[in-house]
């Protein structure tokens, strides 16, 4: 959930500074744009600072999307500088409030896991895991990291492998198998003077930390714009320039779909979709002194929508709702 990139390359307080004037001109986007600020923050080493935005979204009386996100980030961060009992007792509300989010699980449950409270750690894992992952046949791939932690934590602890490990290994798709990645032993191997030892050890921590980047990783994805019906027609009728952009709504529809299916078949990655609003649209034009009807706006506007948080990822997972907003499944949709 947060930025990974080495402190050397990015400096994370201008970054922290320029989302959240960001945040002050699209104040409906400041849930997603205050959280990245706030982790620029805690890379920059100001945790306090960090503390203060997480505390902004909470008493800010706006709803916000996943408040238990917020509030596991900000017990996350209390810890690292030294306030234990406060994060302790918001870990113990989350659990209590058993959020349907893994998202505030794996941030907690990790959050104990580093200050080596492994049995909490694996109380944490199994409770969400139990809640969000029983009768379910396919794990959708945000609670992967709630099988891999626990699989992690049971493996320091010893445990043997139980229905939920191997669940976890079947979801596991690097050349590395659990086990080795979460083997207790594997620290000492790093000091052994064997070169064969020490360059397995090497393709392992590789391996590991392709997948850490990777479950850390918030890309920025190619998104497409998309307009629900009734947003699309009062845009065609206040601009008629763009009818040739938009012939027509069930066109729309088919040449995004199409349009991500391309991107996807030429190995683009990271795809997503975004939806416009007429007013949210007019407001970018205005902003960028260009008249709505100009069509090269459009693709800004896409883009824009995507920096501010805005995009779906595409395609959807299996069974999830389709893009479009049919309410089908997007395999029964336009992913048939």
């Amino acid at each position: 959930m947060r930025p990974d990139t080495p402190a050397e390359n990015v400096d994370h307080a201008s970054e922290a500074a320029r989302l959240e004037r960001i945040a002050e001109l699209y104040p409906e986007d400041a849930e997603a744009l205050l959280l990245r600020a706030a982790a620029h923050r805690e890379l920059a080493g100001d945790r306090p600072a960090a503390t203060a935005l997480y505390d902004r979204l909470l008493v800010s009386g706006t709803g916000l999307d996943n408040p238990a996100l917020v509030r596991a980030l900000k017990a996350s961060n209390l810890w690292e500088y030294g306030h234990e009992a406060e994060a302790r007792a918001i870990i113990d509300g989350i659990r209590t409030a058993s959020p349907r989010d893994p998202a505030p699980w794996v941030i907690v449950a990790e959050s104990l896991e580093s200050h080596d409270e492994l049995e909490q750690a694996h109380e944490t894992f199994t409770q969400a895991v139990r809640l969000l992952l029983t009768g379910v046949t396919e794990p959708p791939r945000a609670t992967h990291p709630l099988l891999f932690g626990r699989h992690r934590v049971r493996r320091m602890l010893g445990a043997a492998h139980d229905e939920w490990d191997a669940l976890a290994d079947s979801v596991h798709t690097l050349p590395i198998t659990l086990d080795e990645l979460h083997d207790p032993k594997r620290v000492w191997s790093l000091g052994s003077e064997n070169p064969a030892e020490l360059e397995a050890e090497i393709s392992r921590l590789r391996a590991e930390l392709g997948a850490y980047r990777q479950a850390l990783s918030r890309p920025f994805p190619v998104a497409i714009l998309h307009w629900p019906a009734d947003e699309l027609a009062e845009l065609r009728e206040a601009y008629p320039a763009l009818a040739q952009e938009y012939p027509s709504y069930e066109e729309h529809l088919a040449t995004t779909e199409a349009a991500l299916r391309e991107l996807a078949s030429s190995g683009t990655p990271n795809l997503g979709v975004v939806t416009g609003t007429v007013p949210s649209y007019e407001a970018f034009a205005a902003s960028e002194g260009t008249a709505p009807g100009d069509a090269t706006l459009l693709p800004q506007y896409a883009t824009t929508l995507a920096a501010r948080g805005r995009a779906v990822a595409w395609p959807p997972e299996r069974g999830a709702a389709c893009w479009c907003g049919s309410g089908r499944a997007y395999g029964e949709c336009h992913g048939a």
